[in-house]
């Protein structure tokens, strides 16, 4: 990956929607050349997919919550993994070193419908102990790890 990668990444990341066309343009590079170096970024898994972010009040989500979960043994992972994947207000799931075994971000419409996950969580076999922290705003909040030219300099 070279230099002219990383500016189309960062284009992509900027707006995703970006054609081939314009990508070209702003880092004056035939159309072509653009095309043939998106493609082997995709086929390479460095571009991993094209998505598109959602402003989660508009759809009557405003409560975002850090959950952390503690598990009791090895042998009940699979099924809080389970839960996990298959419930949408948990956008991302880590697996941590520390006190907790699992870090949640959760974004759903108020309290009501976190206690009511939060006990789905509980019931789950093998959670030992749970600490959830509610979001009063969000400072920063990115999907982008290649840098903005800003930043880059």
């Amino acid at each position: 990956m070279d230099s002219i990668d990383i500016s189309i990444l960062r284009l992509l990341q900027q707006n995703a929607r970006s054609t081939v066309s314009d990508i070209s343009a702003k880092i004056n590079l035939s159309i072509s050349a653009v095309s043939d170096r998106l493609k082997k970024l995709e086929s390479g898994g460095i571009i991993d997919q094209y998505t598109t972010i959602i402003n989660s009040e508009y759809l009557n989500k405003t409560l975002t919550a850090i959950m952390f979960i503690a598990i009791d043994r090895p042998k009940y992972t699979d099924d809080f993994i389970s839960f996990i994947k298959n419930t949408d207000e948990i956008l991302d799931c880590l697996y941590i070193a520390g006190e907790y075994d699992y870090s949640l971000k959760i974004i759903t419409k108020d309290t009501y419908t976190l206690e009511q996950l939060l006990n789905k969580i509980k019931a789950i076999d093998g959670i030992k102990k749970t600490k959830t922290n509610v979001v009063l705003s969000t400072v920063k909040n990115t999907h982008s790890i290649i840098p903005s030219m800003e930043t880059a300099i």
